[in-house]
């Protein structure tokens, strides 16, 4: 008989897939939970020594001393430049342009001759007044003569009253015309005068507006020539209307000086004083319109130019002084980091007032001679260690040096931070 082997049964097969499964599901379960029982506290150790050693070594920073320094205070503006004086040049008189005497963009002094009409007409006119009054000085002379007669005759009754009186009359009435041939001969020399034109002030000429040769007259609007002057000039500016009882007070203290900067405001111009501030606001801008006189001897400013003023309306004395990055701004409000002489950071709250030319004024929280961070804030916190390139120059804060060849700003005493070789740069 042939015997018939039997498969394995479908369940048992199931049975022993299942117990497999358990057993690589309970295998993975137990390296995961070694690895989170035990090797976290490898991996914690590991990283404490790396915090460890990374907070132990010492920050690169940037630091300056706070300073007691007298601070001014700027008001910051925009304006143009203007000529001093503006004169469009033209005849007063009706004739020919027999000269010109000047050469276009010339430099002309006061009194110099720019123009000549030809004066032969106004001479003529001239001369025959001249010799008006001579003929009536003439016939005045002889009517004094006959006074005289007349007078001695009226003594002796050999002539009437009336005949002196007269006469008297007659000789009144030739010196008024005298006085009158004289207003004639002053009327036409001006007409001659007026034939010369000269410059009424120093100044540059600008474009030729007529040629010798052509006939110029005294309504003529177009004139000959415009002079502006250059030296000194003007500068109009503005400023926002609720500095204005801050710009009267400075103006009636005295001169109040004002800086003129090119228009990106790195180069100072030229400087100068405030010379008037307008009578009223414009409502339309809200701001108050100023001007301003400078010397302009090296000719720097040139009417048109669009410049940057800075006007001094006060000068803090003896004040606190920071450079600004020193200023941190927090969800609390402003800090800085003050460096001990363990060289450790002190966050520390502070009030500003003031701030310009890259310092601020500090009316709260520090103290002259007291050592700020001015970059590489960022990776402080309360008590880190820090290393500057002034550490060495500075065991003690009042001891700052500013480095070598470094010059503060012209509107500041406050010497500028010493900023290490190797200090990150602030993050914004």
């Amino acid at each position: 008989m042939e015997r018939v082997l039997a498969s394995p049964r479908p369940s048992l097969l199931r049975s022993r897939w299942t117990l497999a499964a358990a057993l690589v599901a309970l295998a993975l379960c137990g390296a995961f939970g070694w690895r989170h029982f035990y090797g976290a506290d490898v991996g914690t150790a590991d990283r404490n020594k790396a915090n460890s050693a990374q907070a132990a070594a010492p920050i690169p920073v940037t630091i300056a001393p706070a300073k007691m320094a007298d601070f001014p205070v700027y008001l910051n503006g925009l304006g143009a430049v203007e000529p001093y004086q503006t004169v469009l040049i033209r005849s007063r008189v009706d004739g020919e342009v027999a000269k010109i005497a000047f050469k276009q963009g010339q430099m002309v002094k006061q009194g110099d001759v720019l123009a000549q009409i030809d004066p032969r007409p106004y001479q003529a006119a001239l001369d025959q007044a001249v010799a008006k009054k001579a003929q009536d000085e003439a016939t005045l002379k002889n009517a004094q003569l006959d006074l005289v007669r007349y007078t001695g005759l009226a003594k002796e009754d050999s002539v009437a009253a009336q005949k002196v009186d007269t006469q008297r009359a007659t000789v009144n009435e030739l010196i008024a015309q005298v006085k009158g041939d004289q207003a004639s001969i002053d009327s036409a020399q001006t007409q001659v005068d007026y034939t010369t034109i000269r410059s009424p002030l120093t100044g540059k000429t600008g474009f030729r507006l007529v040629d010798a040769g052509n006939i110029v007259h005294a309504v003529d609007t177009t004139g000959i020539v415009t002079i502006v002057q250059l030296q000194p000039i003007a500068v109009v500016f503005t400023a926002p209307e609720e500095d204005v009882p801050q710009i009267n007070k400075a103006l009636a203290a005295g001169v109040t000086p004002v800086i003129a900067l090119s228009s990106d405001g790195l180069r100072t111009l030229s400087q100068g004083h405030l010379a008037v501030v307008n009578d009223a606001i414009d409502p339309a801008s809200g701001a108050i319109g100023m001007k301003a006189t400078f010397e302009n001897k090296d000719g720097a400013l040139w009417p048109g130019l669009s410049v940057a003023t800075r006007l001094l309306v006060d000068t803090l004395k003896q004040v606190v002084v920071v450079p600004d990055g020193a200023v941190e701004r927090g969800p609390n409000g402003l800090y800085a980091f003050v460096v001990g002489s363990d060289n450790k950071v002190e966050s520390r709250a502070i009030t500003v007032g003031e701030e310009g030319d890259g310092q601020s004024v500090v009316l709260t929280g520090l103290t002259a001679g007291e050592t700020v961070v001015t970059a590489g804030q960022y990776r402080l916190v309360q008590g880190s260690l820090v290393q500057s390139s002034a550490a060495s120059a500075t065991a003690a804060p009042a001891g700052a040096t500013p480095s070598a060849g470094a010059t503060p700003p012209a509107s500041s005493a406050t010497p500028p931070a010493v900023a290490a070789p190797s200090a990150p740069v602030k993050a914004p």
